[in-house]
């Protein structure tokens, strides 16, 4: 997979050439879908990083491998780093902490989310 730096953050080529709304389609921001994703902040302490999620969303429906999941997981929170060392001001700190918290919990609980409609025929 090919990426490219947008804005600040590194994306897939293919995210930036899909149209507003393939994107809006396949991501829904930070968390799930539905209600339990309405309860995970798209800020963290006022610091947007709904883009990073996006991202994000979109590598975990492109990819196909454990290593593909794994790798969207590592990018995810190399993305959200680059937004709080370029934006983070003096809350940096705790940003960061939130962003390990973001980090581990799609490392750790993503992998139906990842999965979901993959290998139905296998």
């Amino acid at each position: 997979m090919t990426l490219v730096s947008y804005k600040t953050l590194l994306a897939p080529q293919s995210y930036l050439d899909a149209s507003p709304e393939k994107r809006s389609n396949i991501c829904n921001g930070c968390g799930t879908s539905g209600w339990k994703g309405a309860l995970v902040p798209e800020t963290m302490w006022g610091l947007n990083i709904s883009e990073a999620c996006q991202i994000h969303d979109w590598m975990y429906h492109e990819g196909l491998t454990e290593n593909d999941k794994v790798f969207a997981d590592i990018l995810f929170l190399r993305n959200l780093l680059r937004i709080i060392n370029t934006h983070g001001g003096w809350l940096k700190v705790i940003r960061r902490y939130r962003a390990m918290t973001y980090y581990n919990a799609v490392a750790e609980a993503g992998d139906s989310a990842f999965w979901a409609g993959k290998n139905e025929n296998q």
